[in-house]
């Protein structure tokens, strides 16, 4: 999974975006325990999957404010 666009996560509706975010958070746990075991190999995942929870956040917080 590829780098999300700021312009796709404001295309979606709340409940797609929410159902992203848990995905996303769902790979966060197992990469860290990946990490933990020794067995991460691309580590710069990590850090492309927390920028995408958190513009995935943003974005929800911000379509929430709104309603």
């Amino acid at each position: 999974m590829e780098k999300m666009k700021i312009e796709d996560i404001r295309n979606k509706n709340i409940e797609e975006l929410e159902s992203e975010l848990e995905k996303l958070k769902k790979e966060s746990f197992n990469l860290r325990f990946q990490k933990a075991g020794g067995q991460l190999e691309n580590t710069a995942r990590v850090r492309v999957v927390r920028r995408a929870i958190a513009r995935i956040l943003t974005v929800i917080n911000s379509k929430v404010e709104k309603v």
